[in-house]
C-alpha cells in the first residue's frame, strides 16, 4: 500500500462505528478502553472455570511450582534439586526449558503471601502467563489499526475474543503459549514495517525486534519457530526490504546469543548437565529420529482445512474476510504481506507427519488480523449497499455465534479433568484429617487430568505417584496408603471402600435419562452457577418430557476415577 492510499483509509476509517470524530472521540475512547478489557476477561473466565491443567502442561506448572517452594538453590543445588523436583522423579521423553517456569515464578514470587493455599497460587501463576499474552494481543490490536484504521482493530479485539482455542491455552503453560508472547509482539512490528514506509529509521529497528524475538523463541521454547523465522525473512528477501549485512546478520546473532545464554545457562543448572539446549534436544528427537510420529500422523492438509478453521472458529474468517482482504485493492498488498509468510510456514510444516494445532498457532493472530481489515471496511461501508449491510449482518452474527460456541466448548472442556476434580473432592470429604499424617496415592488417569502439586494443599499428608509396574504389583506396596485415585480400582491389592466416584465427559448424548444431570458443574465451581443451573436443569426437563419428545442435548458422563479409602480405616471410624 501506497502513503497515499494508507492515509485515504485511515481517513474513511475515522468514522468508525458511526461516530463523528468532532462528538465521539470520547466515546469512541471509552468504547477503546472497555473493548481492551475484553481480552483478560475471556482469558479469566476460561481460566477460572478449567482451573485444572492437563499432562501437556504439567512440566512447566511443576516447574513452577518448585521454584517457589524451593527457591533456587545455588547452595548445595544437585542434592536439592534432586530430592525435591519434581522432574527428576518424572523427566520426559526430552528435557523440557525451565525458563518460561523461572520468569513466572519470578513474578508471582512476591505475591505469594497473600494466598491461602497453593491451588490459589497455581491460578495466579497461570493467570500471569494469560495477561502476558492479553498484552502481546494488544500491542498486535494497534499495528492492526496502523494497518487498516480503528475499525479494524476493533474488529480485531471481537474475532480474536471469541476463538476459543487462543483464549483457553493463553493462561496453560505449553511452551508454545509462552513462544506466543514473543511471537505475536514480532508480528506486531513487522505489520507496522508492512504497513508503511519499508526503508524508514523506525522500520529498520522494528524489523531487527521482530527478528530478535523470532529468535528468542526458537532457540528457548518452540523450534518450529525458526521455520516462521525463515519464512518471514526469505519473504522480506525477495521484497527487497531487508539488508542480509545490516539487519539479518546482527539480528540473527544477538537474537541467538541472548537465546542461547538464557537456556543452556538455566537448564543446564536445573538439568544438572552441561551443556543442556531442550529445544535441540527435542528437535533431534521429534524431527530427525522422526520418533514425533509415535504420537499419530496426519495428513499433508491437516493444518489448512482442519486446524486453521478450528483455531479461527468464525466461518466468516477464512470464508469471506481473508478472501476479500486479499483481493482488496486499498489492503490486498499489505494483506499478501502478512499471510504469506505465515502459509509459507505452514505449507513447509505440513511436511511433517505428526501434526498438531498448538504448533501453528503463532500464525493465528495474522490471519485474525488481515480477516479484521475485512470486518472494518464492512462496517464503514455498511450504509452504501446492501450488499455490504448484509456482510456487516453476518459479522455480527457469526461473532456472536462464536463466542457462543467457544463458551460451549469451554463448559464440555471443564468436565474434562477428573483427576483435578477427584484430588478436590478427596480434600472435601477428610477436612478432619487436615493436619493428620495421611498417605494417598495417584494413579496415572489423575496426574494426567489436573493433579499437580500445586494441588497438594495439605502440608501434612504425603502424595505418592509411582508408575514402576513392578512396585504396584508388590502388595506391601498397597499397604501405605490411606487413600487411593484409581481409575482401575480393581488393580489396587488391598481391601478397599469406594468413597466417591469422580465422572468425566465421555462425549455427548442427545437423549438423557429422568436421573441424567443434564448440566453437571465441578464440585469447584462458583457458587453464583448453581441458581442458573438449577433454573437451565427444571427448563430443560419441561421440554425434554412436553416438547422435543425426549431429546436434549446434555454431556455424556462415565465414571474415570475411584476415590478408595482402606477398609479399616472405615471399620475403625464407625
Amino acid at each position: 500500500m501506497s502513503l497515499s492510499q494508507h492515509y485515504q483509509w485511515r481517513a474513511l476509517q475515522l468514522r468508525t462505528f458511526g461516530m463523528p470524530e468532532s462528538n465521539g472521540v470520547q466515546t469512541g475512547r471509552l468504547f477503546d478502553a472497555a473493548l481492551n478489557l475484553l481480552l483478560p476477561t475471556v482469558v479469566l473466565i476460561h481460566l477460572f472455570c478449567s482451573p485444572y491443567t492437563k499432562v501437556e502442561e504439567s512440566f512447566n506448572i511443576q516447574a513452577a511450582h518448585d521454584i517457589l517452594e524451593y527457591g533456587v538453590p545455588f547452595r548445595n543445588s544437585s542434592a536439592v534439586i534432586a530430592s525435591k523436583f519434581d522432574h527428576v522423579d518424572f523427566p520426559g521423553s526430552v528435557p523440557r526449558t525451565f525458563v518460561g517456569a523461572v520468569v513466572l515464578a519470578g513474578i508471582s514470587s512476591p505475591f505469594q503471601g497473600l494466598f491461602s493455599s497453593s491451588d490459589q497460587l497455581q491460578l495466579f501463576v497461570r493467570a500471569t502467563l494469560g495477561l502476558a499474552n492479553t498484552a502481546a494481543l494488544w500491542h498486535m490490536r494497534y499495528a492492526v489499526e496502523t494497518a487498516y484504521g480503528k475499525a479494524a482493530g476493533r474488529w480485531f479485539i471481537l474475532l480474536q475474543a471469541s476463538q476459543f482455542h487462543v483464549m483457553y491455552y493463553a493462561s496453560r503453560t505449553l511452551p508454545n503459549m509462552f513462544a506466543f508472547i514473543l511471537t505475536t509482539v514480532a508480528q506486531r512490528n513487522l505489520i507496522m514495517v508492512k504497513s508503511m514506509a519499508a526503508r524508514s529509521q523506525r522500520s529498520i529497528k522494528r524489523r531487527r525486534v521482530a527478528l530478535y524475538l523470532l529468535t528468542i523463541a526458537g532457540a528457548i521454547f518452540r523450534s518450529e519457530v525458526a521455520i516462521l523465522l525463515a519464512a518471514e525473512t526469505c519473504y522480506m528477501l525477495a521484497q527487497r526490504r531487508v539488508s542480509i549485512v545490516n539487519e539479518i546478520i546482527p539480528a540473527g546473532i544477538l537474537g541467538a546469543t541472548i537465546g542461547l545464554l538464557a537456556t543452556v545457562s538455566i537448564d543446564s543448572f536445573f538439568w544438572r548437565q552441561f551443556p543442556t539446549w531442550p529445544e535441540w534436544v527435542g528437535f533431534y528427537y521429534n524431527t530427525i529420529l522422526g520418533k514425533s510420529s509415535e504420537w499419530g500422523t496426519s495428513s499433508f492438509h491437516y493444518y489448512f482445512t482442519n486446524a486453521l478453521p478450528k483455531l479461527l472458529l468464525n466461518p466468516m474468517v477464512l470464508a469471506v474476510c481473508i478472501p476479500v482482504a486479499l483481493q482488496s485493492k486499498a489492503v490486498g498488498p499489505t494483506s499478501r504481506d502478512i499471510l504469506l509468510p505465515h502459509a509459507a510456514f505452514i505449507a513447509i510444516y505440513s511436511l511433517l507427519p505428526h501434526k498438531e494445532w498448538r504448533f501453528i498457532v503463532y500464525s493465528i493472530p495474522a490471519f485474525t488480523a488481515v480477516a479484521s481489515s475485512a470486518a472494518g471496511w464492512f462496517w464503514v461501508r455498511r450504509t452504501r449497499s446492501m450488499l455490504h449491510w448484509s456482510l456487516n449482518m453476518l459479522m455480527i452474527l457469526s461473532t456472536v455465534a462464536s463466542f457462543v460456541t467457544s463458551l460451549g466448548v469451554l463448559y464440555f472442556s471443564s468436565l474434562n479433568y477428573p483427576g483435578g476434580e477427584a484430588l478436590h473432592r478427596l480434600h472435601l470429604r477428610t477436612t478432619a484429617e487436615a493436619n493428620e499424617s495421611v498417605r494417598v496415592y495417584m494413579g496415572n488417569l489423575a496426574c494426567q487430568t489436573g493433579v499437580t502439586r500445586f494441588q497438594q494443599i495439605r502440608p501434612s499428608w504425603t502424595y505418592d505417584k509411582t508408575e514402576d509396574k513392578t512396585t504396584l504389583l508388590d502388595p506391601m506396596f498397597w499397604q501405605q496408603f490411606d487413600y487411593v485415585l484409581a481409575e482401575v480400582p480393581e488393580r489396587v491389592i488391598g481391601t478397599w471402600s469406594p468413597v466417591d466416584i469422580v465422572s468425566g465427559i465421555a462425549g455427548i448424548t442427545l437423549h438423557p435419562s429422568e436421573e441424567d444431570d443434564v448440566l453437571p458443574l465441578p464440585s469447584g465451581a462458583l457458587q453464583i452457577l448453581q441458581g442458573p443451573k438449577r433454573l437451565y436443569s427444571a427448563v430443560a426437563k419441561v421440554l425434554q418430557g412436553k416438547v422435543t419428545g425426549g431429546y436434549w442435548p446434555a454431556p455424556q458422563m462415565d465414571p474415570k476415577i475411584y476415590i478408595l479409602q482402606k477398609q479399616q480405616i472405615m471399620l475403625s471410624q464407625t
